[in-house]
């Protein structure tokens, strides 16, 4: 294959008496006319290459069929409405809806409503406490920034916005139904309706990641900022301070652990936490006295399963959400007393989306639940019968295959012991695999419908997902095993699952596939500039592949405490361990490769990409592809379906054609 000239300039760094090299640097402009050429001749190739690929088309079409099934989110409470997502198999996008007392039902957002070019996004939404205003945040093109508006639920009529720079802002309304907190630049800043923006009273002006939460009676107001490997977490008694002077009083800071809390109804402090208790405890707290030393313990540590989720329903009913080795399940407890009384009934073993209650009370709560061929459903438990129904299934109708999912447990290149979930039609003998992974952020890799995997399975190949380190799977040390110094954990993880994957004979290195987004797009680099060898394919999506150069761009700020930074030098040697666009070395014969870029990605610069590309380009002996697929008009993030539906088509037709699939999905 003749790939675009790609000029290789002579820049080298001096980093902490480092030499660094990095010759594709000018491709981090994406405006000048030199990249674009390089793009465009880039983009006729993956086009010329993509025209070749086999049953391309029936890819498509099965994904399609599969992502019919719709989606249904489970219901929010607001003074007797119900505010719901619902996504039907003809719609590009999830709709906003709400039922209000009488029953009736109404669409209150359809972003293709809004622009039926199907560019823009319902990125958040959030109604008042009596559910008479939404607060909600629009994007276009992928870029994921966010203006935030405010609708009259009645009427339907805008009151208030737009409101720029509000990206994913998490919003907690007073009870007034007149102010609100919410995050603008990263900052958290109270709204008053009505008012110009630029007048926002900021809260809290640090430039940083901020959660926000107010209890139901909105006297107690917390707000969370990222920090390090957990959060530091600040509480305000508003009955006592204003609300543009909140007393905020410190629950923990510098802690290194991660902390979730909220005022219940009957006035204790709810803490979910991490701190001594990687797994999880559940700790209760009197509000005037936050702090770590009077906590107590109302449900602890399990040693196997980490707690995730809690709510309160009933008369003295506590739920507590756990996964057991990513496996969801969801305990009943005594409020007071944190005793276990039993277990609700979950419909197979899958995953549990969060718990909604109304915020008065009740002995109800709803969640979604997937599993690897259950399209997401809302399930309702009772409390009062203890029994669990299905109250809203996917709305379309869909026909999925049979397939065996298997559990294996296998060494690491340090002896631990690492989960990955193998799904198959029954058979025997190596067959095409694909090794899916993430292992960052602690994230975890539960198990859900995907109409990516599921023709794949069908089609006669292998699936398997990695649960490494780096995740949450296993709990806070699991993360924190995965990251900073012992980031090279995780590629260690991910090339033992390929290794056992070959030795127990579910395929072979010329039949195995990898694939990876976002900070899965850096494992899957990673993978292939270590081990070569181990893969015959790979699909790197919206990647971080330069981590010398990961900070100066898109959210890369954000993740040092993640990854690490080039501006401390033991630090610096951390990244260039393993940072794929400093590892690729001439003469290799790299695995086939596609990256996938997109146009508004604000998260990752599609720059990472772009260098990696050419570097392979040069790099390669071999005579397998490395291409690039770029995509205008979307983002890192959420997209229409159609658009999603076109990406898995080629990411799937690209590893078939390259380890060597034969598609009997793409003639259905």
């Amino acid at each position: 294959m003749i790939y675009p000239p790609a000029e290789r300039q002579p820049i080298v760094d001096d980093l902490h008496g480092r030499a660094v090299p990095d010759p594709y640097r000018w491709l981090e402009d994406p405006e000048s006319p030199s990249t674009r050429s390089w793009l465009a001749a880039q983009d006729d190739l993956w086009r010329g290459h993509a025209a070749t690929l086999p049953r391309r088309d029936g890819w498509r079409a099965r994904v399609s069929e599969l992502t019919g099934a719709g989606t249904v989110g489970a219901p929010l409470w607001r003074g007797g409405r119900r505010f719901f997502l619902l996504r039907t198999a003809g719609q590009e996008h999830a709709v906003l809806r709400t039922t209000g007392p009488d029953g009736a039902t109404e669409t209150l957002i359809d972003p293709m409503e809004l622009d039926p070019s199907g560019l823009t996004t319902l990125d958040n939404w959030q109604p008042d406490l009596d559910g008479r205003l939404l607060a909600y945040q629009l994007s276009r093109s992928g870029d994921e920034r966010s203006e935030l508006r405010v609708m009259d639920v009645g009427t339907g009529r805008i009151v208030d916005g737009p409101i720029d720079r509000c990206r994913y802002s998490p919003v907690a309304w007073l009870p007034d139904g007149k102010s609100f907190y919410y995050v603008r630049s990263r900052q958290v800043c109270l709204h008053r309706l009505g008012t110009p923006a630029a007048d926002d009273v900021v809260i809290r002006g640090a430039d940083r990641s901020y959660g926000l939460g107010l209890s139901h009676s909105g006297r107690w107001l917390t707000i969370s900022a990222a920090s390090g490997g957990g959060n530091d977490l600040w509480l305000a008694d508003l009955s006592s301070s204003s609300p543009e002077r909140p007393d905020l009083r410190v629950i923990q800071e510098g802690v290194g652990a991660v902390t979730v809390s909220t005022v219940g109804l009957d006035g204790r402090l709810y803490l979910l936490t991490t701190l001594d208790a990687p797994r999880g405890r559940l700790c209760v707290a009197d509000p005037a006295h936050p702090e770590p030393e009077h906590w107590l313990d109302l449900v602890g540590p399990d040693p196997e399963a980490v707690i995730g989720d809690f709510a309160i329903i009933g008369d003295g009913v506590l739920l507590v959400g756990r996964t057991r080795h990513a496996i969801s399940e969801i305990s009943v407890h005594d409020l007071r007393t944190g005793e276990r009384r039993g277990q609700v009934p979950l419909p197979g073993l899958g995953t549990a989306g969060g718990m909604s209650t109304r915020p008065e009370g009740g002995h109800e709560v709803w969640f979604t639940y997937t599993d690897g061929v259950t399209p997401s459903s809302v399930h309702r438990y009772d409390a009062r019968t203890g029994q669990t129904s299905l109250w809203a299934c996917a709305p379309g109708t869909v026909e999925v295959p049979e397939l065996e999912a298997r559990q294996v447990v296998y060494p690491s290149a340090d002896g631990t012991a690492v989960r990955m979930v193998v799904l198959a039609r029954p058979g025997t003998g190596p067959r095409p695999a694909i090794l899916y992974g993430y292992g960052g952020f602690g994230l975890s890799l539960t198990p859900s419908y995907s109409s990516y995997i599921l023709p794949w399975v069908e089609a006669g190949g292998i699936f398997a997902l990695a649960q490494l380190r780096g995740g949450g799977e296993e709990g806070a040390q699991w993360h924190r095993d995965g990251m900073l110094d012992r980031k090279q954990n995780v590629f260690d993880d991910f090339t033992a699952a390929a290794e056992r994957l070959i030795a127990d004979g579910w395929t072979t290195a010329g039949q195995l596939g990898i694939c990876g987004e976002s900070n899965g797009g850096l494992l899957v680099g990673a993978a292939v500039t270590q081990r070569p060898d181990l893969f015959a394919a790979a699909v790197c999506s919206a990647p971080l592949l330069d981590m010398v150069r990961y900070e100066r761009s898109g959210l890369g700020p954000s993740w040092r405490s993640e990854y690490g930074s080039a501006d401390d030098p033991e630090q610096l040697g951390w990244l260039l361990g393993y940072s794929p666009y400093h590892r690729v070395t001439d003469g290799v014969d790299y695995p086939a490769t596609l990256l996938t870029t997109f146009g508004g990605d604000s998260r990752v610069d599609p720059m990472h990409a772009r260098k990696m590309c050419a570097a392979l380009q040069r790099a390669t002996s071999g005579s397998r592809p490395i291409l690039l697929r770029h995509e205008n008009g979307v983002g890192h993030g959420s997209r229409s379906v159609s658009r999603s539906v076109d990406l898995a088509a080629d990411m799937l037709a690209f590893l078939a054609e390259h380890t060597g699939l034969s598609d009997q999905a793409g003639d259905r």
